[in-house]
């Protein structure tokens, strides 16, 4: 039982991971006051807030994870194709 509900939590990650790598800065992040502005620098001010922190996150996943969700997404759905 403890695996199908582990099973369940990947899926669902995995799910959550290509909605955040699909969004678009242009036409979506934009318009809700999200895009990534440029670093302050060596003495410029830093803002450490949770929106800071969540526009980092989106953007980092954006950049890094985009090559391996296309192989964890292939995995994913010829596993799901032969197991159901």
């Amino acid at each position: 039982m403890v695996f199908f509900g582990l099973g369940g939590l990947l899926q669902f990650s995995v799910l959550i991971i290509n909605a955040i790598a699909i969004l678009s800065e242009d036409r979506f992040l934009a318009r809700i006051g999200w895009t990534s502005s440029a670093d302050p620098g060596f003495g410029g001010q830093r803002d450490d807030g949770l929106k800071a922190r969540l526009i980092n996150l989106v953007s980092s996943v954006r950049t890094l994870m985009r090559i391996p969700l296309t192989f964890i997404n292939a995995v994913m759905i010829i596993y799901l194709f032969i197991f159901g």
